[in-house]
């Protein structure tokens, strides 16, 4: 996956946390975000990574999110992995 599909998926998972009421909390309390700093943070990579860690913490949300967009289950994974600073880390 290229970068920009990358932050393409990244955005989708965005919006799509932000529809969800009971969801978009839950992601502001865990990562730090304020309702009127996410459109700001939207276009910083890293940010974008927390988004997909995120999402791919619940596998439900994973396919509730994929389902929605019509994408692959493994794309936000993969998403995460083509945004500078998103490869997975191996500390063995």
């Amino acid at each position: 996956m290229q970068q920009d599909a990358a932050e393409t998926v990244a955005l989708q998972a965005l919006g799509w946390l932000a529809a969800d009421e009971e969801l978009l909390p839950v992601f502001l309390g865990s990562s730090g975000a304020t309702l009127d700093g996410l459109k700001s943070a939207a276009g910083d990579p890293a940010f974008l990574i927390s988004v997909l860690d995120f999402l791919c913490m619940d596998d439900g949300w994973v396919r509730a999110f994929c389902d929605s967009a019509g994408l692959p289950y493994d794309t936000p994974l993969r998403a995460r992995q083509a945004l500078p600073g998103g490869a997975q880390t191996h500390w063995t």
